[in-house]
C-alpha cells in the first residue's frame, strides 16, 4: 500500500454515532447536565422552514489551546482564607477533567496588578542591575495557589506572564500607577527584568509558557499601568524584549502583544506585524472585551479582520470579567450569556485561546487595592467559606470541559441568527458542537451533519454542548 494512501486520514462517517446533550438552562437545575442522547436519521435536504445548526467536520480551522482564568493575588489570597474542604472543592470545580471544567490555560502577573491587596515590587529603587530581584511577596499566597493549581490541573497548566507596571523608578511619572511610560534609558533594564521573572518562577517549579508586553498599554488607570503606543511597543520588542528572550534561550517562549481591547486590535496588529523585525518575535495578539459591550455589542469584527489579514499569527482572549461587583446581581443569568457569547464570536473569528479574569473573589468582588471590584465565575464568602457558582462558570464550562487542548475548530452554521454556535474535533475523534439560545423562546432544531440529522431543543435562555460519539 502508498505510504501517503495509508496515512490519508479517514473521511469523516456517522457510523454508530449519537449525540449526548448537555445543558445548562435559566430557570431550572440543569447544569451542564446530561439531558438526553439523540439519534440521527437520514436528512438528504432541509427546508427553508427548518431551524438547523449545519456541521462539516471536513473543513477545519485553527487548533485549540486552553481554555482557563487568571491566578491572582486576590483569586490566591481569597482562596487561602477558605476552609480545606472547600479549597479542595474549588480546584476539582476548575480544574478536574471529569468533575470539574476542566481548565488548562492560565494568566499570571508579574509584580502587582489591581487585583492584589497592596502595590509591590521585585527590585529596590534604582536597582539597574536587578541584583535585589526578590519574589518572596509571591510566596505566601501566589505561588502555592499556583502549585495547587498546577497539580489539581494534572501536572501541566498552560501559564502566561503579564506586567501591569515596571518599578516607578523606570518610568516618566516616577510612579507604577496612575500610567507612565517606560523611560527610553530604560528599555534593556525592563527587558532583563522579564527575564529575571521567568527564570526566578521556573527555579521556584513553575513552568512559563509565554507572556505578553504590557497589561492594557493604552490605559492611564488609577492602579498599576504603563502606556505604549503602537511604535513603542513595536520598537520595544525589535530591539529589546524580542533579542533579550533569544539571547537567553527564551525564544521558544510565546511573546502576545496587545493585550487591550478590541477597539484598537488592528490598529495594533498591523503596526507591530508589518514589521518583519518586531514580527518574528511574536507568538500572537491578545485582547480583552472591556470596550465592546455598548448598546451595538461587541465589536467582533476587528478580531475577524485581524485573523484574515495576520492568519500566521495566534488569537487569544487574554482578559474579561463582568465589572462592578454588586452582590444583588450574583445570580444573574446575563452574566453567563455575555461569556457565551464572546466565546463563540471570538473561537469562530480564529481564537486559539480564552483567558477569563480571576479564578475566585470573594463576597465583596475583590480583594483591589484600588476598590475596583468585579465579578468572577465563583465568589467566596470568606466569613462562611461558602461558594457562590454564577452562571458564567456553567457557560465558560460548557467549552472547557468538551473542547480539549488539541482540537480543531471545525465549520459550524445556524439557520438562524437566534441560536449561536461554534464546533470542533478533539484529538479523540469526538465532535463536540455548542448551541446558545438567547432568547425568550424554546427553539427546536436539526443538528444536520453530511446529509443525516438529530433533532434537538434549545431552552430560553439556554446553552448546551452535544457531543458526537
Amino acid at each position: 500500500m502508498n505510504t501517503a494512501t495509508a496515512q490519508k486520514k479517514a473521511p469523516f462517517s456517522l457510523k454508530n454515532k449519537d449525540v449526548k446533550v448537555y445543558l445548562t438552562e435559566k430557570g431550572s437545575d440543569n447544569r451542564i447536565t446530561p439531558t438526553e442522547t439523540v439519534h440521527f436519521s437520514p436528512k438528504p435536504q432541509t427546508v427553508e422552514t427548518e431551524i438547523a445548526v449545519f456541521v462539516d467536520p471536513s473543513k477545519s480551522f485553527q487548533t485549540m489551546l486552553g481554555i482557563g482564568g487568571a491566578l491572582t493575588d486576590a483569586s490566591a489570597e481569597t482562596f487561602y482564607k477558605l476552609p480545606k474542604d472547600k479549597q479542595k472543592e474549588l480546584l476539582t470545580a476548575y480544574y478536574d477533567k471529569t468533575k470539574g471544567i476542566g481548565y488548562t490555560l492560565g494568566r499570571t502577573h508579574i509584580q502587582s496588578c489591581d487585583f492584589s491587596s497592596d502595590t509591590y515590587g521585585y527590585v529596590k529603587d534604582n536597582d539597574k542591575s536587578l541584583k535585589t530581584f526578590d519574589v518572596s511577596h509571591d510566596k505566601k499566597y501566589r505561588i502555592p495557589f499556583i502549585k495547587a493549581v498546577t497539580a489539581a490541573a494534572g501536572g501541566k497548566l498552560t501559564l502566561f506572564a503579564t506586567p501591569w507596571s515596571p518599578p516607578g523608578w523606570m518610568k516618566t511619572n516616577g510612579d507604577v500607577l496612575h500610567g507612565g511610560k517606560l523611560k527610553p534609558e530604560y528599555d534593556q533594564i525592563w527587558a532583563n527584568f522579564y527575564v529575571k521573572f521567568i527564570q526566578t518562577y521556573e527555579k521556584l517549579g513553575i513552568p512559563i509558557w509565554g507572556l505578553s508586553t504590557q497589561n492594557e498599554p493604552m490605559a492611564t488607570q488609577k492602579w498599576e499601568s504603563c502606556v505604549y503606543t503602537a511604535e513603542d511597543e513595536r520598537d520595544f520588542i525589535k530591539n529589546f524584549l524580542g533579542p533579550t528572550l533569544a539571547k537567553n534561550g527564551m525564544s521558544g517562549k510565546k511573546l502576545i502583544i496587545w493585550d487591550h481591547n478590541r477597539d484598537l486590535l488592528y490598529q495594533r496588529a498591523s503596526t507591530i506585524l508589518e514589521d518583519p523585525a518586531a514580527a518574528k518575535y511574536v507568538w500572537g495578539i491578545g485582547f480583552h472585551w472591556y470596550e465592546t459591550w455598548t448598546k451595538t455589542g461587541p465589536n467582533f469584527e476587528n478580531t475577524r479582520l485581524t485573523h484574515a489579514a495576520f492568519p500566521d499569527k495566534n488569537l487569544i482572549f487574554t482578559e474579561g470579567c463582568a465589572e462592578s461587583f454588586d452582590a444583588s446581581r450574583i445570580n444573574e443569568w446575563s452574566l453567563g450569556e455575555r461569556y457565551g457569547t464572546s466565546m463563540i464570536n471570538d473561537f469562530n473569528a480564529g481564537t486559539v485561546g480564552w483567558t477569563d479574569w480571576n479564578v475566585l473573589l470573594d463576597e465583596q468582588g475583590g480583594p483591589n487595592h484600588v476598590g475596583n471590584y468585579c465579578f468572577s465565575p465563583v465568589h467566596a464568602d470568606t466569613k462562611t467559606g461558602a461558594l457562590t457558582y454564577t452562571s458564567s462558570y456553567y457557560y465558560i464550562g460548557h467549552f472547557s470541559k468538551f473542547i480539549h487542548p488539541g482540537a480543531k475548530r471545525i465549520a459550524s452554521s445556524a439557520s438562524r441568527d437566534n441560536l449561536l454556535t461554534t464546533a470542533y474535533m478533539n484529538p479523540d475523534g469526538k465532535i463536540a458542537v455548542v448551541v446558545m439560545n438567547k432568547t425568550d423562546e424554546k427553539i427546536d432544531y436539526l443538528l444536520w451533519i453530511k446529509g443525516k440529522a438529530a433533532n434537538v431543543s434549545a431552552p430560553a435562555h439556554s446553552i448546551a454542548t452535544l457531543i458526537v460519539e
